[in-house]
């Protein structure tokens, strides 16, 4: 039992049903949405991701396709819209190493607050939970991966000024998703914070 979650991960990049990318986007509120609206109702099964500088996110992303020819196609329509992307699926270290590794310290990261996420596991739900979060708030952490459970556990780090605190609440309550402020966990505090 301990290994089939590598033997499942391994037999779907074998059989061309996932691609692993690295995506360069603009670091700016909404660039992480417009790009997860390219990737239209593929299922992600995996998102990495932590703030680094004010100019570019880097993402490490793995989607589920059909064959070696939908990830192409995925890749050109990165490239048409001016997004960097990088084929890592048959990349070793990061199939092995790079997809554990994503994160680490982000002092620059004002007014970063962190949740722990109950995504529903369907088509959509990240898309929904973009929308309705709106673009004033920057995501500074991201981390998703599919577990083949009936919900996608989410962990996710916003840039929430003090002044937008009862907005944020309002939020979490039209949202509608299950969530744990993790804020003051001390593992964020002493390998994200």
């Amino acid at each position: 039992f301990d290994r089939l979650r590598f033997v499942a991960e391994r037999a779907e990049l074998g059989e061309r049903r996932e691609a692993i990318f690295a995506v360069s986007i603009p670091e700016r509120p909404g660039s992480f949405r417009e790009f997860c609206a390219l990737l239209g109702d593929r299922n992600v099964t995996e998102f990495n991701y932590r703030y680094a500088d004010s100019r570019t996110a880097h993402l490490f992303v793995g989607v589920e396709v059909t064959g070696a020819r939908a990830t192409a196609e995925l890749l050109a329509s990165f490239r048409k819209h001016r997004i960097e992307a990088h084929d890592l699926s048959d990349n070793e270290m990061a199939k092995l190493h790079v997809r554990h590794l994503v994160g680490g310290h982000a002092p620059a990261a004002e007014h970063e607050i962190l949740y722990r996420f109950e995504f529903p596991e369907r088509p959509g739900a990240l898309m929904n939970f973009l929308k309705h979060m709106g673009s004033g708030w920057n995501i500074s952490l991201f981390h998703y991966r599919n577990h083949g459970a009936d919900v996608g556990r989410v962990l996710v780090g916003l840039q929430v000024p003090d002044k937008d605190r009862a907005a944020f609440r309002r939020f979490l309550k039209e949202l509608g998703y299950d969530y744990a402020d993790e804020t003051r966990n001390p593992a964020y505090r002493l390998f994200l914070k």
